[in-house]
C-alpha cells in the first residue's frame, strides 16, 4: 500500500471535539508534527474530516 506523510499546520484551539479527537487520533497535536502512515479508507476519512488543519503528501 501507498504510504503518506501527514503534518499539522494548524492549532486546534476553539475547534470541536471530535476534530480535537482525528487529530489525536492520527498522532499529532503540535503544529509541525508529523507522521508517516499506510494510506487506507479510514485515514481518508480522517484527512478528510481535518483537511483544513493538515497537509497531506504522498511518500
Amino acid at each position: 500500500m501507498a504510504k503518506i506523510q501527514i503534518t499539522q499546520i494548524r492549532s486546534i484551539i476553539n475547534r470541536p471535539k471530535s476534530q480535537k479527537a482525528t487529530i489525536s487520533a492520527l498522532g499529532l497535536g503540535k503544529i509541525n508534527r508529523t507522521v508517516e502512515k499506510e494510506d487506507t479508507p479510514q485515514l481518508q476519512g480522517m484527512i478528510r474530516k481535518v483537511g483544513h488543519l493538515v497537509k497531506v503528501q504522498e511518500v
